[in-house]
């Protein structure tokens, strides 16, 4: 088996602030826009880069980086070609997760719930809020499919480019957004001696419950 040599031996130690149910908001949404504040003012890079954890059918997990699009007190909001591996689970199984990372803050956010699509005119909306060449690519792109080589994807896009030059780009039909509906969010704060702290909201009755978690 290949050896990096010292990977066990790599070591962050965190002491930036805490993270208390004394303080945190009451709702978790609030909780996360403050934390999100933060990130976007400090010129992070790619501040609403989330990671997206699905499951088949069959629950066999899968993880990939996707962008957070929207949010509001409901859910959060992404997008992506229906077809793909994503598109495929989160309609065999609408059971998904959500992981922020923040290092800079020594932060990270898990949220938890059931997603389902957004509607038509709000998959409308922000296609045609994207750049062209980013329409463009939806109908180039049969995410997920095996394609012979990189040449393959660049003809298919200027095909595009060609049929729908002077024209307007359409929605594709098997493109669009899905809107996770949280019922656990977890705060996690980086803490000396690894005694993190890791305050979590369940929702309970539609209300939401604040307990604190053993790091």
């Amino acid at each position: 088996m290949m050896e990096i040599t010292e990977i066990s031996q790599i070591r962050r130690h965190y002491s930036l602030t805490e993270l208390s149910e004394k303080t945190v908001s009451n709702d978790p949404f609030q909780q996360f826009s403050l934390w999100m504040e933060e990130v976007i003012k400090s010129k992070s890079i790619d501040p609403s880069a989330m990671v997206l954890a699905t499951a088949d059918k069959n629950a066999i997990p899968n993880v990939r980086v996707v962008l957070l699009k929207g949010m509001d007190k409901e859910g959060f909001v992404f997008y992506t070609n229906y077809g793909s591996k994503k598109g495929r689970e989160l309609i065999e199984n609408p059971n998904a997760s959500l992981l922020f990372f923040w290092k800079e803050f020594e932060r990270q956010i898990r949220i938890s719930g059931k997603v389902s699509k957004v509607s038509q005119k709000e998959s409308e909306d922000y296609f045609y809020s994207r750049p062209y060449e980013s329409r463009l690519a939806a109908w180039a792109s049969n995410q997920s499919e095996v394609i012979p080589g990189r040449n393959f994807l660049e003809e298919r896009f200027v095909e595009m480019k060609k049929k729908y030059e002077g024209k307007e780009i359409p929605l594709p039909p098997f493109w669009g957004g899905f809107k996770l509906f949280p019922n656990n969010f977890e705060f996690w704060q980086g803490r000396e001696n690894r005694l993190h702290d890791r305050i979590c909201y369940i929702k309970e009755n539609k209300k939401w419950k604040i307990i604190r978690l053993a790091p």
